[in-house]
């Protein structure tokens, strides 16, 4: 089941979509304030009975999307996670024993069709296609083999970066990650017992139909069962957190000369058997 955060009419909703449409589930749950409630809750298999066996309230074309969870307690981020994507950075560095870890905020996000800001600070905003998983049950400390059971489902994220700000402290990212609006996550949440996060994935990145990036799951470093008990080692992962898992090799700032993004361009990142998110580039006005 695909489940997702949009806007209609000002207001804000969460549904599920049909063969038909989109289900507003806010509607008829308004004591369920947003997915992430849902999930907390652990209502999605009852959500999933009502949406199939509904009649859709409008069509994807009448929404605005919102980030498919508006407000998770974390945006936890994974750097270089894909084999090739080590190998690009020519340092003769060995594989890493722990993955890279940051944060991003909310407000450095945005949904599905919206814009994604290039601010006026740099000319160096990058594009990053990654798989995203989305907690569903809450822990700490969880063994590598009961991952599967604290991921409610999978989405995707353009995950931004501002090149340049990444460079401008010693030991961290946080600055050129953070950006207001410099990425996106959605288009929603599909299930995991529709698609098997432990399954082979793909993530493909086009920039104005142009592909730049193109990896799968089996190539991480550190796979998702891995990234699940490692992080849940020092954080409390709760429903609704999200955990970006790596983007792989390609990004822009890779190719001689860079190919950063420019207002005008359409960056698309596709997770088969997930879905699309798309996204235009606008320039970013004081």
């Amino acid at each position: 089941m695909k489940f997702l955060s949009f806007t209609k009419d000002n207001k804000s909703y969460f549904g599920g979509i049909s063969s038909e449409g989109v289900v507003n589930l806010s509607k008829r749950y308004p004591e369920i304030i947003d997915l992430r409630q849902a999930i907390r809750e652990r209502r999605l298999g009852e959500l999933t009975k009502v949406v199939t066996s509904s009649e859709a309230d409008c069509s994807l074309d009448d929404i605005q999307y919102k980030p498919t969870i508006p407000n998770p307690e974390k945006i936890i981020c994974i750097g270089v996670n894909y084999n090739n994507r080590n190998a690009e950075y020519k340092d003769d560095s060995d594989l890493p024993k722990y993955p890279s870890v940051f944060m991003r905020s909310r407000e450095s996000l945005v949904g599905h069709g919206q814009q994604i800001n290039n601010p006026p600070e740099s000319e160096q905003l990058d594009y990053e296609g990654e798989i995203v998983l989305i907690i569903g049950k809450e822990g700490r400390r969880i063994p590598e083999e009961d991952a599967h059971e604290h991921i409610a489902g999978l989405t995707i994220m353009n995950e931004g970066s501002v090149r340049d700000y990444l460079r401008h402290a010693k030991f961290n990212v946080t600055q050129g990650k953070n950006f207001e609006g410099s990425g996106s996550v959605g288009p929603w949440m599909v299930t995991a017992d529709e698609v098997d996060p432990m399954s082979k994935l793909q993530v493909v990145t086009r920039v104005n139909g142009e592909e730049r990036q193109n990896d799968v799951t089996d190539n991480l470093m550190f796979p998702f069962r891995f990234l699940v008990s490692y992080l849940s080692s020092f954080y409390r992962l709760k429903p609704g957190d999200l955990i970006a898992t790596g983007t792989p090799s390609g990004a822009g700032a890779r190719f001689d000369p860079p190919k950063y993004l420019r207002g005008g361009d359409v960056v698309k990142v596709e997770v088969p058997g997930v879905g699309i998110l798309s996204n235009p580039i606008i320039e970013e006005l004081i």
